[in-house]
């Protein structure tokens, strides 16, 4: 056995690509940046999941009044919870080969009452949403996506700052000539939640009697989309960074944009099942929403979606609802759970340990567990089937790697492989490395997008 055989090393992308495969790289890299740029919230994302998927022949599973096997079939749930199959040879008793990624990041929401004027300047208040640091969202231009749903049950959308054309909004940050007292705060003190409040207006109107300016911005809103101050109670408004993904790197190599965490596993995800052809056994992709805070609620991985939704197929597939069948289905199958992974960032080494860590163009991340304080909240994936997802990638010629979240007493954090192993499934936790993770602007290296991509693919061809 050679030395290269006996110790387990990491191969940087770049330099074993060859000339067709660096071309595969950049191609994908720009598709990726228009994907993650269509795809600013959940229900976004989900418009733009649906249109690829319909473009390459996936249809909508209330269209089917039965399945047989190579059938293409999605099912989205409240715009926000989204699955795509691609039926087997296999009895789905036999179990499935899964990829779950989550739709939803780190962003600002409006609050249910957001508008006031002060000093004749009306603000929006908004409540964050997952993990951030609340100094990167201010004195920055932000986008303002949604829908609103008014008195007459009308659904309108809102989008705000996505066009060159279009205004951005703004949180104020305090001049660092006055600024001694908050220089002495800790960096999570520097802005306090209730201060991020979008600047939104300055002109008063002529014909209001008081709040001018905050009257003035509502018969603006009211000219454009026909909604009244009240409309806002039933709202979904997400604040998110403006502007456009962007190359990194005078060689390009590396893509910032908004949403890597955790859009950049539903692209390689997606693309990998739109491309899988007759497998063996069922493919399923499913994107879901409220990872970020903890998977609850009717779109997050916590709900029945999934489970539900298998029956269904084993109804289609077998002419009779069987319960037993469907969650048999479920536990027999192999399931990655694509999230993205901490990759090393050389200015803040002391947080890393290095030799379990991603690196920039190392390839697609195998994390055996998360979690937190000894491993709390992790799924920790049995040995057996991480040797089956590591063979399929050496197999396949996969450029992989291994990674945990950070030194083992820094931090920590969780994804939704703990609940998928409720079912009784093989679960691993694999995805894409990112650094400045859960900032308004993250990086991910084009290298590791492309074999990301591919290894997902190899998974569900499972060969």
């Amino acid at each position: 056995m050679s030395k290269d055989e006996l110790i387990y090393k990491k191969d940087n992308i770049w330099e074993i690509a060859d000339e067709s495969m660096k071309k595969e790289i950049f191609a994908m890299g720009e598709d990726y940046k228009i994907f993650l740029d269509n795809s600013k919230t959940e229900r976004w994302t989900t418009r733009e999941v649906i249109k690829r998927a319909e473009a390459k022949g996936f249809v909508n599973i209330e269209t089917k009044k039965d399945l047989k096997a190579g059938d293409k079939v999605y099912r989205v749930s409240k715009e926000k919870t989204l699955a795509l199959f691609v039926i087997g040879e296999e009895d789905i008793i036999n179990g499935m080969n899964i990829i779950g990624s989550h739709m939803d990041s780190p962003r600002l929401d409006l609050k249910q009452v957001p508008m006031y004027e002060e000093s004749e300047m009306t603000y929006l208040k908004t409540h964050y949403y997952g993990g951030v640091k609340k100094y990167q969202w201010i004195a920055t231009p932000l986008e303002l996506h949604g829908v609103v749903i008014n008195s007459k049950g009308e659904k309108i959308d809102i989008v705000i700052g996505a066009d060159e054309s279009d205004p951005v909004m703004y949180i104020s940050d305090l001049l660092p000539h006055l600024a001694k007292d908050q220089m002495a705060k800790k960096a999570g003190e520097f802005v306090e939640g209730e201060d991020l409040n979008l600047l939104v207006g300055s002109i008063p109107a002529k014909d209001g009697e008081k709040d001018k300016v905050k009257y003035n911005i509502l018969k603006i809103l009211n000219e454009k989309y026909g909604i009244i101050e009240e409309d806002f109670i039933s709202a979904e408004l997400e604040v998110v960074p403006s502007g456009k993904s962007r190359d990194v790197g005078l060689d390009r190599s590396m893509v910032m944009g908004y949403g890597h965490d955790d859009r950049v596993c539903v692209y390689t995800s997606l693309e990998a099942i739109l491309e899988t052809e007759k497998p063996s056994r069922t493919s399923l992709a499913f994107f879901v929403d409220k990872e970020e805070i903890g998977s609850t609620g009717n779109t997050g991985m916590a709900s029945k979606f999934i489970e539900n939704l298998v029956i269904e197929i084993v109804h289609l597939l077998t002419g009779e609802y069987n319960t037993y069948m469907g969650m048999k289905a479920l536990e027999n199958s192999y399931a990655l759970s694509a999230d993205v992974a901490a990759c090393y960032d050389p200015m803040y080494k002391n947080v890393y340990e290095l030799k379990n860590t991603s690196e920039l163009n190392k390839g697609i991340t195998v994390v055996k567990y998360t979690g937190s304080r000894g491993k709390s909240g992790s799924n920790d994936a049995n040995p057996e089937f991480v040797s089956y997802v590591r063979n399929i990638f050496n197999e396949n010629k996969i450029v992989w790697q291994t990674s945990e979240l950070g030194k083992t007493d820094q931090g920590g954090g969780g994804t939704i492989a703990f609940i998928l192993a409720e079912y009784g499934m093989e679960v691993l936790d694999c995805g894409v490395g990112v650094i400045s993770m859960h900032a308004p602007y993250e990086l991910v290296s084009k290298a590791d997008v492309y074999m990301t991509y591919r290894g997902y693919k190899a998974f569900y061809q499972g060969k």
